[in-house]
């Protein structure tokens, strides 16, 4: 069968690819956007849901001091003065104009995230400002489309479906401690209790990744946008030596869509792609996929096959620390990402499989892992760490999936996600590693909490470690001795939250083939498009910032208007 109805094809309903064709279709494009699974988000959904936007119009109503200069400076000091192509220019040209531009013309809505850091202390570097976040959504407005917005972890519910962000978990805890904080509370809990009486089968308020998801999608309701579920890619259509179309399998059916502007690639990068994932090396590093399980990483191997050139990165990934969360009370097994709850709080200690610190535990998520890749001792060496804490720490900050207050740990130990013993020798023994190394990190730790100054790793130095911590501590926001047992070890992996190699484009998002001309009617943003970062994270949101701007430039200038 043979369609030949569209202006252009989208290919992947994550964030880049849903951003594409709203901007497309708001500029006048009859735009098709195919997802392979029955529902959209893809990763942005279950992520934290954050942008980087240097000079974004937002921190300047807030009062920010930021500018594209300081990010300039920022950048060539992370990465370097050169810039391929002139992608990371275009970036910070379009930044602020692409959140103005969703924000007047869609439902799509941010607010600034005040103060949060910038990964690393170099020249340029912001603490407020750059970071925006999508603003709560009211999942109820998208009626029985709700269903199609994919859920967050389940661990970033409570109640069994009640979403909450970083303020709502303050408010929370602390429920008791302030009139405020039990108000709030008591406004989520109400909230929540009358969706579930409504028969929803979660809660409706949305926030984080999941909201920015619900927002791009209602937009895509009312800007007419066809979107088609369940709808696999299997390859591109050329004519006239372009890309003109897709070819598509929809329960079982095969058909051949033709457009008038070419196709977007918005796969979500390699993925689960077996074969990707052996060429980039992540089976070597015994690294996992936060992706979500359906993207087989076709948007670039479909690219490949007609010639389409990859930019790898060192690393080939954009990292975060996970740890696997066995099947418990129904729940599939599942990967829980450590990004800002545990690792920065006084109390806890990260080792290596030697059972050697080794790294600022309250670094970001992706120089944590830097940290762990540098501590093995050969390449063939699996990425391995354990965090170490006591029961003590797990009911004041909770530990990766266990929620704070978690008094109650057998269920955990007997999965196997958590060991517990009474002595270091005892924990050091179920987990591995060697107890002299243990006990002189614990005591190198224990030092460092009495002085409120860590010589040996800067825990507690760094303003992203100290945003992180517990302000409430005294001397150091993060350091804390580790108490008395009962003891606690947690397996720590290498986990993906994206790929930083993909297709080599230009600043326009045309892809580029192996001898580096364009392949006419063929685009890529998002993961599949080479991230501008060369393998650098400069703060919080370094992937969804860059996937919403070129997605925003892409959509503009392929309805025929000026490039941003």
């Amino acid at each position: 069968m043979v369609e030949r109805n569209p202006d252009l094809i989208v290919v992947g309903a994550g964030a880049a690819g849903m951003a594409c064709a709203l901007v497309a279709a708001l500029n006048g494009l009859k735009v098709t956007l195919l997802e392979a699974s029955d529902q959209v988000g893809g990763t942005t959904a279950t992520s934290a849901g954050t942008l980087w936007v240097p000079g974004n119009s937002l921190a300047q109503a807030a009062g920010c001091d930021d500018s594209i200069a300081a990010a300039e400076a920022y950048l060539e000091a992370l990465i370097g003065t050169e810039d391929p192509g002139g992608l990371r220019c275009a970036y910070l040209r379009s930044a602020a104009e692409a959140i103005d531009y969703l924000q007047a013309n869609s439902w799509v809505k941010f607010r600034s995230a005040g103060t949060h850091p910038d990964y690393l202390e170099l020249p340029g570097a912001a603490s407020a400002g750059r970071a925006i976040s999508s603003l709560d959504f009211d999942g109820r407005l998208l009626g029985k489309e709700f269903a199609r917005v994919r859920p967050p972890m389940p661990q970033f519910m409570v109640l069994g479906g009640m979403m909450v962000g970083k303020a709502d978990v303050t408010a929370l805890l602390g429920r008791m401690r302030s009139l405020s904080n039990f108000a709030h509370s008591t406004r989520l809990v109400g909230r929540y209790a009358w969706d579930r009486l409504s028969g929803y089968g979660r809660g409706t308020r949305l926030v984080m990744g999941n909201a920015l998801v619900a927002r791009l999608l209602y937009s895509l309701m009312q800007a007419g946008v066809d979107i088609r579920y369940e709808t696999h890619l299997e390859g591109l259509l050329t004519d006239s030596s372009r890309v003109a179309g897709a070819r598509v399998r929809h329960q079982g059916a095969t058909k051949e869509i033709y457009a008038n502007n070419g196709v977007v690639l918005c796969a979500g990068g390699i993925g689960h792609s077996i074969r990707l994932r052996e060429e980039f090396g992540a089976h070597a590093l015994d690294s996992l996929s936060l992706s979500h399980a359906g993207n087989l990483g076709r948007g670039i191997e479909a690219a490949r096959e007609l010639g389409a050139a990859l930019l790898r990165s060192t690393p080939d990934f954009l990292w975060q620390p996970v740890s696997t969360v066995p099947s418990m009370n129904g729940r599939p097994a599942s990967l829980y990402p450590h990004l800002y709850l545990d690792r920065a709080k006084p109390g806890l200690l990260a080792v290596d499989g030697n059972g050697c610190r080794f790294v600022n535990e309250g670094a970001s998520y992706h120089h944590f892992v830097e940290g762990m890749l540098h501590a093995r001792q050969s390449p063939q060496q699996p990425a391995t760490a354990f965090l170490i804490c006591s029961t003590d720490f797990i009911r004041q900050y909770g530990l990766g999936a266990i929620h704070p207050g978690t008094s109650r740990l057998k269920p955990w130990i007997r999965s196997g996600y958590i060991a517990v013993e009474e002595t270091l020798d005892a924990l050091s023994l179920k987990l591995g590693i060697d107890s002299r190394a243990l006990h002189a990190s614990a005591a190198q730790m224990n030092a460092a909490a009495a002085s409120g100054h860590d010589p040996a790793f800067g825990k507690g130095a760094t303003i992203v470690s100290r945003f992180n911590g517990d302000p409430r501590h005294f001397p150091n926001p993060c350091l804390g001795v580790i108490r008395q047992g009962p003891y606690v070890g947690l397996r720590i992996r290498a986990g993906e939250s994206a790929s930083s190699s993909g297709l080599r484009t230009t600043a326009d998002c045309e892809v580029l083939d192996t001898s580096g001309k364009v392949m006419a009617g063929l685009f890529a943003c998002g993961n599949d498009m080479a991230s501008i970062w060369r393998g650098a994270y400069p703060g919080p949101g370094a992937t969804l910032g860059p996937a919403i701007v070129f997605a925003y430039r892409l959509g503009a200038g392929v309805a025929g208007g000026p490039r941003p």
